[in-house]
């Protein structure tokens, strides 16, 4: 496919107050090459008028309240001359200077007005004085006006133009913040997330294995430091499973918790009665971590203190939260051995604005955890 074409040459090829002035300088030279007057006076306002609005143009870009100053006196000069001028340069030179400052925006309206309406007045006083027919002096007051509403309806668009860029750069600023305060969340979260994982699993691993050394060096008590090395190993395993869970839910590729905790319970060695009611929703990550960490934990306990005993897993969704329950027919006392635990399970959901409760209940162990979403 043919690639398009660039255009030879751009959109905007000056700003628009630079065209402008340069128009206005030029008419303002050609203006005072081609005049025929006979009165020095008049001469001097021309004289007064075009050095104003070269300093002007010069002072503009750096200076703009000089400029302002030095086109309002620009304005005034050759509106004194409108009644006495014998042709229409001194007409030429007001219609030029008044324009430009009715499109200012430095001054305010109300200054603005007060110029040009100085302007007009100068106009039909010196008409009227001149004995200038009325028509004509009256023609030129109406032009001024004209174009210093011409002027301010451009000042307008000006104005909101500069004040839309003024809002774009605040917004972009605003979404940069944003971005960078989103950047230190995230940060943050994915540090909670490795601690609690590796602060748990591998806290808990190196005190068994501490322990098991003691046992093997001190009281040469092989069972007893199999029996540790055994339940290191299963540590071990939870953690990476942990780990694992952790990772997936950074990289955004965790499944929806339901599907989650059906995976939990179809992996489960003892038959599991799982159940989920209410209007299913997506969750935020660390939520979803904890309460999969709740229940691979419940799981667990459940296995080692009542094995082959029923176990009954339910999800429920409400509108204010979401509700999880892991309960069994009570087995062996629960003993928390570390790893995630009873008082993992309580810190991870408190960072994640839930709570946790567990206990006996009724003849059975009941884990019920609940986060607000």
């Amino acid at each position: 496919m043919r690639k398009r074409d660039r255009p030879l040459l751009p959109d905007t090829i000056a700003p628009s107050w630079l065209v402008v002035q340069l128009l206005g300088t030029a008419a303002v030279v050609v203006v005072l090459l081609t005049a025929r007057e006979s009165s020095a006076w008049i001469w001097a306002a021309y004289g007064v008028c075009g050095a104003c609005w070269l300093g002007f143009v010069a002072a503009s870009p750096r200076f703009p309240r000089v400029a302002t100053v030095l086109l309002a006196v620009a304005s005034v000069a050759p509106s004194i001359a409108l009644g006495w001028a014998e042709d229409s340069s001194a007409i030429v030179l007001a219609v030029v200077t008044v324009s430009r400052f009715a499109t200012l925006t430095e001054p305010s309206v109300a200054a603005i007005l007060g110029v040009v309406g100085l302007d007009a007045s100068l106009a039909a006083v010196t008409g009227l004085v001149a004995g200038a027919s009325e028509p004509l002096v009256f023609g030129n007051v109406g032009v001024l006006l004209v174009l210093m509403l011409l002027g301010l309806n451009r000042r307008q668009y000006e104005v909101q133009a500069a004040q839309a860029a003024a809002l774009l750069k605040q917004t972009k600023l605003a979404q940069s913040e944003h971005a960078r305060a989103a950047a230190l969340d995230e940060r943050t979260r994915i540090a909670r997330e490795i601690h609690d994982v590796l602060a748990h699993s591998l806290g808990a691993l190196g005190i068994h294995l501490e322990v098991a050394e003691a046992l093997l060096a001190e009281k040469s008590d092989v069972d007893g430091a199999l029996g540790r090395v055994r339940l290191s190993r299963r540590l071990a395993a939870d953690g990476l499973a942990e780990a694992r869970d952790a990772v997936a839910a950074l990289r955004s590729d965790v499944p929806s918790l339901a599907e989650a905790l059906r995976l939990l319970a179809d992996a489960h060695h003892d038959e599991v009665s799982y159940e989920v009611t209410g209007e299913q929703r997506p969750l935020p990550s660390a939520q979803v971590v904890s309460l999969v960490g709740v229940a691979r934990e419940a799981l667990t306990n459940a296995a080692k203190h009542a094995s082959g005993r029923a176990v009954s897993l339910r999800l429920h969704f409400t509108p204010s939260e979401v509700r999880l329950r892991v309960w069994n027919e009570l087995g062996d006392t629960v003993e928390d051995t570390g790893g995630f635990g009873l008082t993992g399970m309580r810190e991870r959901l408190a960072l994640a604005g839930g709570t946790l409760t567990a206990g006996p209940d009724d003849g059975r162990w009941t884990v019920e955890a609940v986060v607000r979403a």
